[in-house]
């Protein structure tokens, strides 16, 4: 996190042809940068129609709107001066260039992004909500990032931490007291209070490993013997010619794989070489990462065969029967059964999705490690409440803002130059 206090410039929107292309500039300089490009600038909050013209050259290098932020109500927290021209590959090259030539430095990958952070106009986890929006590939990815954007996580959490330190006062409160005194219906209070704090706590982590799914995807893999009907349902899942179908067996030698949304969830569906021995080296190679990635799937649907924990599939019932969910890829029959039943899975992938998958900014851990300390039962008050206080203070950094500089490093590493 170097150069903070330098003027940065990025084009802020994804390269080729568009109708318009967006150059940021954001720092401390933003505005006299700017308006070495673009002349005169508008006031914030106005925008106005400009030139920009390489200070250096004096020559044209576009025209369009000048946009002016202040700091802090900007996306940075910092003077922001947005410059909206045409898109494709020349016009913000040409302005982009102008800008470095009046004295900004070209942001790095994520740099506005961690500056909007350090500024305080967004936590951590937002930023990460944040890309995931950006990058999600199906509504329910985008609604689960939305929600995080909005600090729906900080919430949560901060409800739980509440809820913990408060009946933990609610049992020093009673430490005065003689034991003896103290009714069962306080004890039935305590007790119901922890099954809640329990219950929120499970339902917190089954968010987390949901929204580690959305983020990177489920591995679904299609698995089986040659001509077993892999690719003609990979085709249909798809609803494209995207593999290629043949009677002659070994025509899928390596993997294809493509984006598929089932039920909200975002699945990267991938097809197979044929399960079976071969003298060929090729179509050898193609079994082993077949198997390899079999192993590795969130989901196998396997087709007339047997693999363990694979969802057992026949995907020619039109031509005979067969054990499993039945298929027809020439005419969609049992196709929704399919859907559904991926989607089962994924439901319960969530109870037992693998915690390495989390981002960086994923408090599972943290909630994992609090709802461990958390007392069995309220036999020893003096213990209980120790238990409790151990309990809050693994939550406590997780709603303030101690975040490592590694951990941000990765993160903001992720985004694109010119967010």
């Amino acid at each position: 996190m170097t150069g903070l206090h330098d003027t940065i410039v990025a084009v802020a929107t994804a390269p080729g042809a568009a109708g318009v292309a967006v150059v940021r500039v954001s720092g401390p300089d933003a505005r006299s940068v700017a308006g070495r490009v673009a002349g005169a600038l508008p006031e914030a909050g106005r925008f106005a129609f400009a030139k920009f013209r390489n200070p250096s050259t004096g020559e044209v290098a576009d025209e369009g709107l000048v946009l002016s932020f202040a700091a802090p109500r900007s996306y940075t927290g910092e003077d922001v001066v947005e410059l909206q021209g045409h898109g494709g590959t020349v016009a913000p090259r040409r302005v982009l260039e102008s800008c470095l030539a009046a004295g900004a430095r070209l942001a790095r990958r994520g740099e506005f992004t961690e500056r909007a952070f350090l500024n305080g106009k967004l936590g951590l986890d937002e930023a990460e909500s944040l890309l995931d929006f950006i990058n999600a590939k199906t509504d329910r990815a985008a609604d689960a990032a939305l929600a995080g954007m909005e600090g729906a996580r900080k919430r949560a959490l901060r409800e739980t931490y509440d809820a913990i330190v408060d009946l933990a006062a609610a049992i020093e409160n009673a430490l005065d007291v003689d034991e003896s005194e103290l009714l069962g219906a306080f004890f039935n209070g305590l007790q119901t209070g922890l099954d809640a704090i329990r219950l929120g706590i499970d339902g917190q982590i089954r968010r987390e490993r949901e929204g580690a799914i959305l983020r990177e995807g489920a591995l679904v893999v299609l698995a089986g013997p040659p001509n077993a009907g892999k690719s003609s349902l990979m085709n249909a899942l798809l609803r494209q010619e995207r593999a290629i179908v043949s009677s002659t067996p070994g025509t899928t030698r390596d993997t294809i794989e493509e984006w598929l949304d089932v039920e909200g969830w975002p699945v990267r569906l991938v097809d197979t070489a044929g399960l079976r021995e071969t003298e060929d080296a090729i179509e050898a190679e193609g079994v082993r990462r077949a198997k390899s990635l079999a192993e590795r799937a969130d989901v196998v649907l396997a087709l007339d065969c047997d693999i363990e924990g694979a969802v057992r599939v026949h995907a020619k019932c039109d031509l005979g029967p067969g054990e499993g969910i039945a298929i027809s890829s020439l005419t969609g029959e049992g196709l929704p059964e399919l859907r559904r039943a991926i989607a089962a899975r994924l439901d319960a992938l969530r109870e037992r999705c693998d915690d390495s998958h989390q981002g960086e900014a994923s408090v599972v851990p943290a909630l994992t490690e609090c709802r461990a300390l958390l007392p069995v039962n309220f036999d020893d008050l003096v213990l209980s409440a120790n238990a409790l206080r151990a309990a809050s203070s693994r939550l406590a950094p997780e709603i303030g803002a101690d975040y490592s500089s590694d951990i941000l490093t990765r993160l903001f590493s992720r985004f694109c130059v010119g967010k």
